[in-house]
């Protein structure tokens, strides 16, 4: 279902492995992106990937962005990570006033991050005859916000006595120039530790107006089929696409070093294990399925969405089948790491990264218990609306 350009930016991804393998050492170690690597994949168009071409962006499916983010994450998971967030971030753009969207656009590169958690709150503040709110709030897990211009975070509107405000089309997030929040010094972690996702503070910063929006719903732009794809799938799709290239690159890795090493009080080399081609076969066959499962449940909501047709089913099917591309490819790599012994636990093997990065990444709410809890309860039918699905 991918049109050229969509092939085009995956083979440009690609193209970006070799690099990332010899830098995985340095992204870790700066915790961030370097901001060069970051403006060159600017540049290729991937933090705007599932924007509408409308809005200045490539306008691609899901299945495309999940694509980009498995086929970047076989070689770095950090490095697609924030491709992740860049694209989901910046896909919402069109719910800001016009104004603002051509002050963002200026540079048609812009890298932008975001918190979509509410975890800020607005009041309306007049200044200088200017309309605007003062916000306050701490979000968390802010990836890629080193690397970005605008950075965004969930808020509500309140007003002087801390009140909720009413209104048709609720404010819903806010958008920062990094100069106007601070950015803590927390992101010390044990995977993804190049996505550089530190929490970031706003201090009864003053924003104009324009820096705030509704939710896409309340625009004209709701009816674009990417805006009538699930919302809460198109979170976390990403994160199960992620998993799959860091469980099929740890593959790759086990024959790699099969092929090449002998272990200790053995003559013959570790390809020659029976043992170790049971557990390359269960562990190719497991992850075709799940990531088999995954892009038909993608393609599916992605048909459903151009013809208007959400149904509960296909909510629970997308969400179910990425947790279980992710606890597949938790298995995957443990077992990949454990097979090969001592040599994985070395930084010239992408054994120990992967197994890193695909333990953290799990941790993320989106592909958390709570999301098979909720389905279960949709299958047993004591919920027939799922709107955490």
């Amino acid at each position: 279902m991918l049109n050229t350009h969509e092939l085009e930016i995956i083979e440009a991804a690609q193209d970006l492995c070799g690099e990332l393998l010899q830098r995985g050492h340095e992204i870790d170690t700066l915790r961030q992106l370097p901001q060069e690597l970051a403006d060159r994949m600017a540049e290729v168009g991937l933090y705007r990937l599932i924007t509408p071409t409308e809005l200045g962006g490539l306008g691609f499916s899901p299945e495309a962005l999940c694509r980009i983010c498995e086929t970047l994450a076989s070689a770095n998971g950090s490095t697609a990570w924030c491709v992740f967030i860049g694209s989901t971030s910046q896909y919402l753009l069109g719910a800001l006033p016009d104004v603002q969207i051509e002050k963002m656009l200026t540079n048609p590169n812009v890298i932008t991050s975001g918190v979509f958690a509410d975890s800020g709150t607005a009041m309306f503040q007049e200044r200088g005859g200017q309309a605007g709110y003062l916000i306050n709030g701490h979000w968390r897990w802010g990836s890629s916000c080193h690397n970005a211009s605008w950075i965004s975070g969930g808020v509500h509107e309140v007003d002087n006595c801390g009140q909720p405000v009413i209104r048709d089309a609720p404010l819903s997030r806010v958008f920062f120039q990094p100069t106007e929040i601070q950015i803590l010094d927390n992101w010390h972690v044990s995977g993804l530790r190049g996505s550089g996702s530190s929490d970031y503070v706003a201090d009864n910063v003053w924003v104009p107006r324009e820096r705030l929006s509704t939710s896409i719903e309340y625009t004209d732009h709701a009816t674009r089929p990417i805006y009538r794809f699930p919302r809460f799938a198109l979170l976390g799709a990403p994160i199960g696409a992620i998993c799959l290239g860091m469980a099929r690159s740890s593959i790759n890795e086990v024959i790699k070093i099969a092929q090449e090493k002998t272990p200790q009080g053995s003559r013959r080399t570790l390809a020659m294990r029976s043992s170790l081609h049971k557990d390359l076969a269960d562990a190719d066959t497991k992850l075709q399925a799940a990531r088999a499962w995954l892009y038909q449940t993608i393609d599916s909501a992605w048909i459903n969405a151009q013809n208007n047709d959400d149904t509960l089913e296909s909510r629970r099917a997308i969400r179910t089948a990425n947790v279980h591309a992710v606890t597949t490819a938790i298995e995957v790599i443990d077992r990949m790491y454990t097979v090969v012994g001592g040599t994985s636990v070395f930084e010239t093997s992408c054994l120990q990264q992967h197994f890193r990065d695909v333990h953290v990444a799990s941790q993320h709410m989106m592909v958390g218990e709570a999301v098979m809890e909720m389905a279960g309860r949709v299958l047993i039918g004591l919920d027939d609306t799922g709107p955490g699905l």
